[in-house]
Formats: C-alpha cells, structure tokens, sequence
C-alpha cells in the first residue's frame, strides 16, 4: 500500500484514481449509510470537490482502498466555504448549526471530509495502515500549505481508534447523531504536526 495526493490541477497523473475514490465514496456514504447527497449511479460528488480541495487516497495492487478530502478553512467557492463553516450557517440539514460557536477562518486550520477505507480491507491491521496513510497525506498537505491543525466532522469512535495508532486526536464539539444513519459524530481536531511522528 501506498499514499498519493494531489488536487483538481494534477489529478491526471494519476489516471482514474480520483473517479475510482468519488466511486467509493458513492458505495459507502450512500449505498450503506444511506446520506441523501448528490450522486449519480456511479459516484458521489458534491460542493466540496472544487478547485480548492486536495486528496489523499492509498493505492493497492493499483485500486484505491482508501481517501479522505481536505481544504483550508479559508476556502470560499461561489456560495460555499467547507462543510464545518457552512453547517454552522445552517446550510447543510442534518448537521447541527450549534456544533461551534463560529466557523474558523485561518490558513493555519484545515478541513479533513469524506474519510473512507473500502470493505475490501477486512482486516484489522490493514484498515489502521490505510487510516494512518491517508491521514499522513492530508497532514502532509496541510503542512505543505502552512497548516498546523486539521478539524474534521466524525463518528466519535475514531478518536480511540486514531489514538490506538498514535494520532493525537481530539473531541472539540458535543456529539450528535446523525439523522441518516443513527451514528454518533462530533468535531474532531489533530494537530498537524505530530501526525506525521506518528505515522513512522
């Protein structure tokens, strides 16, 4: 297994891989959980995926079994900022306005969305490798960019899992659940640079 990053500027060099992860995405969040956000029959694809935003995926035996999207929290794309921001707004139903007093707006913080590893990881220690890959990714992003801390939404049993592989993670909002899927989600929030530490 392997890391790659990249954004909408050179996704190319690395052939279908960003439309291979936007597939699993359409697996996972929609056809598992059940969320009601834009897809087709193939993918899921939403405001998010704009120029702004970077990935990081991990490659195995040349398909994708892992990604996760990240975007600074200064980002602004016609009507939309990033998903934390624009919920606190009141502009995504379904994710509670009150999660944070504001949405922050600094170079220094960046959004982590749409974490997934593919159900073909079906054991426990390849899952966390694929967990620690793609997060080493989007910390080396956000490093790359001058950030020093990542805030993503989650399911609150990641924090134990993070932690259990080393990741210095954090709840920073009270929990909810969500309307979709019955799971338990809050803010989370990793320092960026102790991840990397972390995952050598």
């Amino acid at each position: 297994m392997y890391n790659i990053t990249f954004d909408l500027s050179d996704m190319y060099q690395y052939g279908s891989a960003f439309y291979d992860y936007l597939k699993l995405r359409k697996q996972y969040f929609v056809d598992t959980l059940h969320w009601d956000i834009p897809h087709n029959d193939a993918v899921e694809m939403d405001q998010y995926d704009n120029p702004l935003a970077h990935y990081s995926l991990v490659m195995k035996d040349g398909k994708v079994v892992g990604g996760a999207r990240a975007m600074p929290t200064t980002s602004r794309w016609g009507e939309h900022t990033y998903m934390i921001r624009d919920a606190v707004a009141g502009k995504l139903p379904g994710i509670p306005t009150g999660l944070l007093q504001n949405g922050m707006v600094t170079p220094q913080v960046w959004e982590c969305t749409r974490l997934i590893t593919a159900d073909s990881v079906d054991n426990h220690a390849d899952r966390g490798r694929v967990l620690s890959l793609v997060m080493q990714g989007v910390s080396d992003i956000a490093r790359r960019h001058g950030a020093s801390e990542l805030i993503a939404i989650a399911p609150v049993l990641l924090v134990r899992a993070m932690r259990q592989l080393g990741w210095p993670v954090n709840r920073i909002s009270e929990p909810y659940y969500g309307k979709e899927d019955g799971r338990c989600y809050a803010v989370l929030q990793m320092p960026v640079e102790d991840m990397r530490i972390a995952a050598e």
